[in-house]
Formats: structure tokens, C-alpha cells, sequence
């Protein structure tokens, strides 16, 4: 299986190391964060998961700005890897409540502990929080979460503190709140992650939702919970066409092409009224995964227009719609645009009165960048681009450029309707009534717009 594992900062210093069965170098380290960090190989600019160097293959994931990374001789599989990498990770924050830099620092026994208990010479054991439990001693150092940094999906929920407890994201599962007490709270978050693919004339090509009900349980005495989704819920089309929506579900019916659900998941009433009762298990966890390839209302709208102004010289609008509710503001923005590779230089024209927009061309592989911090819903955004060429265009310029890309975070909203209705928990006693959040976001995984 595995021979190490290891977690690097942005800087490239090792902050846990775990040699689990000495047949690969000491400085292991040091050679994937130069391979990371300065790779050209292939035209990319960013290393791919797995890449091998001098016999030793070597797995990375990216999470909150760490480099988690495993290396082996073997011939493993690839998603096995990039998966325990993950889960490390995952275990690590249930246990750390959150997951920087600084806290494994200060947590560094208690996450060797984890290392020994979840991977065994280097072969995986169990990467079960509520598993762990049972053989993990060390209480966790709490970090104060005042004073973290708005890093990465953990912020998106932080969105105005009606919606969200301050402690949503930064709690460990196993240490007590000070005073011993133990705060009752439960969250489940929907997260879908959306691919549109928009023709030269603004059609959807494709459309995809891929997405995951999260589940994380402060709960005392693990009691039984009730998730109701909504009525006109549907698994599998039968057959239909993805644009028939006056079949037997109704208009606007979600209808999910597949799903599956957590092994702690009961099913008994699912098909009836749209249920799933479980016992939910420490730490985070998915109640269910779903794909959805039935056609929704985009939440952006894309229009670019490129076209030569003169011999040497062109011009690009870019503009963006936001297509949802104004009480929605989306985060993050950035809009990608590959240019004809003669470009020489871009200038910029933002519209009057831009707030929080930045632009920028990246030289090195000719590519347009437009940052957004926000876009609030129904609101539209224009940028202009007057590009100088090297030489004349010697043929289509929109052949020479684009697709526009583009990636973003909307908090407390979902493309595909799905809905959690109500989240019942059994009760203890009468007087014992926990808090439940339920909390919404969907993020681009491919959003792409061809000219």
C-alpha cells in the first residue's frame, strides 16, 4: 500500500511526516514540493494528482492550503489513494474542529496518534471517526477561530449571523465546549456541484448537478434522526426525455438520475414519503450523493462578443447575468479567457462605478482574468478588453480564443430544488430541543461558455 505520508504548507514545510515501511527516500518531501511547485512538464502549469519520479509514485489533494501527499513503490490504484487522502483529512478536522496549519502544529501527538490508529505499515485500517474513538486518547488543543482568516468552502457559511452559529465549522467532535458543556447542534449542508456547457449562441449543451447531502452531529447519545426531502422527489427517468416535465411528477419535479446513501441510512420508508431515518455516526459524514442530468435554470448567463479592430488589434465584451434572486449574493467569482496566442498586450475597461473587480493577463499562456468579489442576484456586469497582436489574424479570431470559464460560491441556494423539509430528532425528554441548521451552496465544477 502506502510507503509515506505527509503534510506540507504553501511554503513547503513539513508539518507531519510518517514513514510507514522505509523503502523510499527520506527526502521525499523536499523532491515532490520542487516537482509541485515548479512543473512544466506536459504545457500545464499545475501538477497533477498522481505523478511518478525516479520509480516512486506520488499522490496529492490540495485541502485548506495543505499539501496532503502519500508516496509508495507500488502499483496502487489511484482513486484509493486521492480517497484515504481525503479522509485523512476529514478525520483530522473532525478531531481538530479546524484544519490549518496552526492547529496541526499544536496538535501534532494527536494527529500521530490518528496516523497509527487509521493507517498500519502502511495498509489502511478504518478512517471511521466514531471508530477511532475507541482507541484515540489525546484531547484536541482548541484554536480560536476569531481570528482565522475566511479560508476556503468552511467560510461560505458565514454569511450573516442570522443564518449561521459562529461555531458551525470550527468545532471538534470529540472535546467539550469550556465549562464541559456540550453544545446540542446539528448541521446538514446541501452542496451541488454544477457543469453548464453554453453554445456560441447561448444554448445549454450539457447540464449536470453533482451533489451531496453532509451530515455533522453534536448530538449527546447519538438519538435517531429524520430527514423528509421533498414529495415529488423521482429516482431515475423511466425513460423520459430530460425536457418532458409534465409526466406523472409534475411541472419542476426533481428527478434524480442516481443516487446512493450512507450504510447508516434506513431506506424502510423512502419510497413512501420521502424519509431517511438514521443514527447519524461522529464527525462528518454524506447522508446521500446524487447526480442530476435533468435541465435547471442556470444561475449565470455568459454573452462574449470578440471581434477585430483593425490589422494588429481586437476587442472583447464580456458580460455576466446573474439569473436568481436578489436576496442571493454570490462569492468568489472568476472568470477565465484563453487568448489567440499572438497577444502581446490587454487593456482593461471595467464599467463606471466597479467595486471589488480586478483584471489581469497572464502573459506566460495568454489568458484573460477577471476577479468579482461578489455578484448579487438579478445584477448584470460588463468588462471590455482591447487586445494588440504581434501579428495580422490569418483567419476566424473566435477559433483563436476562448471557451470563457468561470467559478463561483452562491451560499443558500441549489440549482436542483432538492430541499430538506424537516429534520425531526428523537426526542429525550420534553424539555430537549437541540438546534439543526440546514444550509445550502452551490459551486461551479465546470462552468463554460464556447464563442
Amino acid at each position: 500500500m502506502i510507503s509515506q505520508f505527509f503534510v506540507l504548507s504553501q511554503r513547503g514545510d513539513n508539518i507531519v511526516f510518517r514513514d510507514y515501511r522505509g523503502d523510499v527516500q527520506k527526502g521525499s518531501a523536499e523532491i515532490f514540493f520542487r516537482k509541485v511547485k515548479f512543473w512544466k512538464e506536459d504545457g500545464e502549469e499545475e501538477a497533477p494528482p498522481v505523478f511518478n519520479v525516479d520509480g516512486v509514485n506520488y499522490f496529492h489533494v490540495k485541502v485548506v492550503g495543505l499539501l496532503f501527499a502519500a508516496t509508495t513503490r507500488s502499483n496502487v490504484s489511484p482513486s484509493l489513494v486521492l480517497e484515504l487522502l481525503q479522509r485523512i483529512a476529514r478525520v483530522t478536522k473532525d478531531y481538530l474542529g479546524i484544519l490549518n496549519e496552526d492547529s496541526l502544529r499544536k496538535n501534532f501527538v494527536l494527529v500521530y496518534e490518528l496516523l497509527d490508529e487509521v493507517i498500519d505499515f502502511g495498509y489502511v485500517q478504518t478512517t471511521s471517526t466514531e471508530v477511532l474513538k475507541a482507541s484515540v486518547f489525546n484531547e484536541p488543543i482548541m484554536i480560536d477561530a476569531g481570528r482565522l482568516p475566511a479560508l476556503g468552502p468552511a467560510s461560505i457559511f458565514m454569511q450573516g449571523t442570522k443564518r449561521m452559529p459562529g461555531t458551525a465549522v470550527t468545532k471538534s467532535v470529540v472535546a467539550n465546549e469550556p465549562g464541559g458543556r456540550k453544545r446540542e447542534e446539528i448541521f446538514v449542508d446541501i452542496i451541488e456541484k454544477i457543469s453548464v456547457t453554453f453554445s456560441s449562441s447561448g444554448y445549454i449543451l450539457t447540464s449536470e448537478i453533482d451533489g451531496t447531502i453532509q451530515m455533522k452531529s453534536y448530538l449527546t447519545g447519538n438519538p435517531e434522526i429524520r430527514v423528509a426531502l421533498n414529495d415529488d422527489l423521482s429516482i431515475g427517468r423511466g425513460g423520459r426525455s430530460i425536457y418532458d416535465y409534465g409526466g406523472s411528477s409534475g411541472a419542476g419535479a426533481v428527478i434524480l438520475d442516481d443516487c446512493n446513501f450512507h450504510e447508516s441510512v434506513h431506506l424502510d420508508s423512502f419510497e413512501v414519503d420521502r424519509t431517511l431515518s438514521l443514527v447519524p455516526p461522529d464527525g462528518e459524514f454524506p447522508v446521500m450523493n446524487y447526480r442530476i442530468t435533468q435541465e435547471f435554470k442556470p444561475p449565470f448567463r455568459i454573452n462574449t462578443l470578440i471581434e477585430e479592430a483593425g490589422s494588429l488589434k481586437a476587442e472583447v465584451s464580456l458580460k455576466i447575468r446573474a439569473e436568481f434572486a436578489s436576496s442571493i449574493t454570490a462569492n468568489a467569482i472568476a472568470v477565465q479567457m484563453p487568448l489567440p496566442a499572438y497577444t502581446t498586450r490587454v487593456s482593461f475597461e471595467l464599467e463606471p462605478g466597479a467595486v471589488g473587480q480586478t483584471t489581469d493577463f497572464k502573459e506566460s499562456n495568454k489568458r484573460l482574468e477577471w476577479n468579482l468579489k461578489k455578484i448579487v442576484g438579478g445584477s448584470e456586469h460588463t468588462l471590455r478588453a482591447k487586445l494588440t497582436f504581434s501579428q495580422e489574424s490569418h483567419g476566424n479570431i473566435t477559433k483563436e480564443a476562448g471557451p470563457v470559464s468561470m467559478t463561483f460560491t452562491i451560499p443558500m441556494y441549489n440549482a436542483s430544488k432538492l430541499q430538506v423539509k424537516y429534520l425531526q430528532i428523537a426526542k429525550k425528554s420534553k424539555t430537549y430541543n437541540p438546534y439543526r441548521w440546514v444550509r445550502y451552496v452551490t459551486q461551479a465544477n465546470s462552468y463554460v461558455a464556447r464563442l
